[in-house]
């Protein structure tokens, strides 16, 4: 058994549903310890934080500005939670191999990714133990959940102490269809709503009684939903609206309900701001003379990592696998912890297994896809370090 696989099955029988860790971080703090890493737990409202350190100079060494460059690698050991054990093919905290692939909740998104990354930094180790860069590890239990208290947290901490990373990866799914094929430069901003539009409550037959707050919504978010936000710009796709959830009712058929909810989110290009996109909003809203309250949570603004050291290594690395093929550099998608480590003014990546079964009964990776990850982080190492 390869030593990626062993470690990502150890993982993988850690139920850590978010934002429990249940083990995982002890288990990794105590493997980096053996390479020289110094850890320090920065566990936060519940949620379980790493931040820990090889520094070649020593833990006495010289000041912030001086020291060598630091490398950062970046994951969370929580999951989300499997759903129902019969519709799995096999119990998803029992990690279980089947047609070259192995199984369990975690397997992609992302204990594989945080398996690769220490096992390869081990085996950079055991070949170059002069490394000259700084090599860290941050890692939580907070980013399938609210993200409040996990790299969030952590980066707040590092700020104030002017610690500031030169280079991070993080190992979120991030391939289509094989390992490689696509990294992350950016993410757009997320930006939700949580409204409540408050009418008067009556009977459908007397409607002039009455003031259907579903009826009030209907035209304002056909309009919200169909509105061109803006073109994106040359390095992001365009801003996107979607409603998740839209409540409302009294469970019977003949009564005009007194409030209706909706959760909607934005995900937005820097070609928006999370201010512009909250006041056109209130503003449609107004005009349409509703009676509302407007709960907003802003989780991230858009993070890009402009063309620089990192990303012209993994970029040569990932072009090399693929054969002279470029990889794709992707600013779409979801968010990551990412968006809370770039404000530090680092260069941000994201690099890991393919993403097709995240979140997903019978999440699974394919086997020999955690040695080429492996090895990937490895060669990115050698090339930030100037082999």
């Amino acid at each position: 058994m390869s030593a990626t696989r062993g470690l990502l099955e150890e993982l993988i029988r850690r139920p850590s549903l978010t934002p429990e860790d249940a083990g995982c971080t002890e288990l990794l703090a105590d493997r980096l310890a053996a390479l020289g890493f110094v850890g320090e737990r920065m566990d936060h409202e519940g949620v379980t934080n790493l931040w820990t350190v090889r520094d070649p100079q020593g833990a006495a060494g010289a000041s912030e500005a001086s020291r060598a460059p630091l490398i950062v690698f970046a994951g969370h050991t929580d999951v989300v939670p499997p759903g129902p054990r019969e519709a799995w093919g096999s119990d998803p905290f029992v990690p279980t191999e089947r047609a070259g692939a192995l199984y369990g909740r975690g397997a992609a998104d992302m204990k594989s990714g945080i398996a690769a990354m220490v096992v390869a930094v081990e085996t950079l180790l055991a070949r170059r133990p002069d490394y000259p860069a700084r090599l860290a590890f941050l890692l939580t239990s907070d980013e399938e959940g609210p993200c409040r208290h996990g790299t969030r947290h952590v980066a707040r901490v590092l700020a104030e102490r002017g610690v500031r990373p030169d280079q991070v990866i993080v190992g979120e799914a991030t391939a289509v269809d094989q390992v490689g094929d696509r990294f992350i430069i950016g993410r757009r901003g997320s930006l939700g709503c949580t409204l409540t539009i408050r009418g008067v409550q009556g009977h459908v037959a007397y409607p002039e009684r009455a003031d259907n707050p579903i009826h009030r919504a209907l035209p304002v978010f056909a309009e919200l939903t169909a509105r061109r936000w803006d073109e994106g710009t040359a390095e992001f796709p365009p801003t996107s609206l979607q409603i998740s959830n839209f409540h409302s009712g009294t469970g019977v058929s003949n009564v005009i309900p007194g409030s209706a909810e909706l959760v909607f989110n934005f995900r937005y290009s820097p070609a928006q701001s999370a201010r512009g996109l909250r006041q056109a909003v209130e503003a449609a809203l107004d005009a349409a003379g509703l009676d509302y309250q407007a709960d907003w949570a802003h989780s991230g603004e858009p993070y890009y990592t402009a063309p620089g050291r990192l990303r012209e290594v993994v970029a040569g690395v990932l072009a090399a696998h693929n054969k002279g093929r470029a990889a794709e550099e992707f600013t779409g998608g979801g968010t990551s912890d990412g968006r809370f480590l770039a404000p530090l003014g680092c260069e941000v990546i994201e690099l890991g297994p393919v993403a097709r079964s995240i979140h997903k009964v019978d999440e699974h990776v394919a086997l020999a896809d955690l040695e080429t990850l492996t090895n990937l982080y490895g060669q990115i190492l050698d090339g930030l370090g100037g082999a």
